[in-house]
């Protein structure tokens, strides 16, 4: 599946218990519900495992953050109890359980460092980009607050989010630094 591009889980299929498991690439998974506003419910990578049957009524949603390759089976008897989006919604809750805004989207930036992003030799990288708007929206704030504390850190070298580059770079202390660890 190319980079950016979106596909509905169908949620016809969920009183069958089967699990999408990433093969290859990193996604977003979100609930399409009009309620939540596509509220993101975990980040996946290769090797992940969702249990598609215990997700929203309206289905879910799976967006292809860089190229993926992904396939869905059925539930196998050891997997009865294992759940990717249980441990995502947990960490997630943390990052906004934090009072202030550039605490929760520094927390944020250290938990997808930590969980889907590489070592360089002088800094961490994210292989994908999010929105200042998905920023705020996994942080709840708005996107003038997330745009805002981005450009501060850019501005002290703490990041960098080149134009056309498909990648972030987070400078060591910034991620180090987290008021959460994980």
């Amino acid at each position: 599946m190319p980079r950016l591009q979106t596909v509905l889980l169908d949620p016809a299929g969920r009183g069958q218990a089967t699990v999408l498991e990433v093969m290859e690439g990193v996604c977003r998974v979100y609930c399409p519900c009009e309620e939540t506003e596509g509220m993101t419910l975990a980040f996946l990578q290769s090797g992940d495992r969702l249990r598609t049957d215990r997700l929203c009524s309206d289905g879910a949603c799976v967006e292809a953050l860089t190229a993926l390759k992904f396939r869905r089976d059925a539930v196998g008897e050891e997997e009865r109890g294992v759940d990717a989006v249980n441990e995502w919604t947990l960490q997630l809750l943390r990052v906004r359980h934090l009072g202030q805004a550039e605490q929760r989207l520094h927390a944020l930036l250290a938990l997808l460092v930590n969980r889907l992003g590489l070592r360089c030799s002088d800094a961490f990288q994210l292989p994908f980009r999010l929105t200042h708007d998905r920023f705020g929206e996994l942080i709840g704030a708005t996107r003038v607050t997330t745009t805002r504390l981005l450009s501060k850190w850019r501005q002290a070298e703490l990041l960098d989010m080149s134009g056309g580059d498909l990648v972030m770079r987070f400078s060591p202390e910034l991620i180090e630094s987290s008021p959460l660890s994980f």
